[in-house]
């Protein structure tokens, strides 16, 4: 069966085909300085550093001490990695196995 998330919808697709399209890190650099206040590329940047930390078993004073995320951001990443849509796995096994390629 496929996935169906409750963000689906028009506007939705078209956000996750446009970063679909984006090819370099410099390339995303330029959509997300557009796209997102720096605020807001802050606060995800860091719900991926966390997230990847989290996977790898880290405590969390460590992860607080290294990314500044609040035990709340923590927790709520934590709740996403182990019970949520698999999105945060996915893209962290695969950058795993990219670095392992290296």
């Amino acid at each position: 069966m496929a996935y169906k998330s409750r963000l689906a919808g028009e506007e939705a697709d078209l956000l996750c085909d446009a970063v679909l399209a984006l090819q370099t890190r410099e390339e995303c650099y330029r959509f997300f300085d557009d796209l997102l206040t720096m605020n807001e590329f802050v606060s995800m940047a860091q719900r991926v550093a966390v997230a990847r930390m989290l996977y790898n078993d880290e405590k969390y004073t460590d992860i607080t001490y290294k990314t500044g995320a609040s035990s709340a951001t923590i927790s709520r990443v934590k709740r996403c990695v182990r019970y949520g849509a698999d999105g945060y796995t996915l893209v962290l096994r695969r950058l795993t196995e990219k670095t392992d390629k290296k």
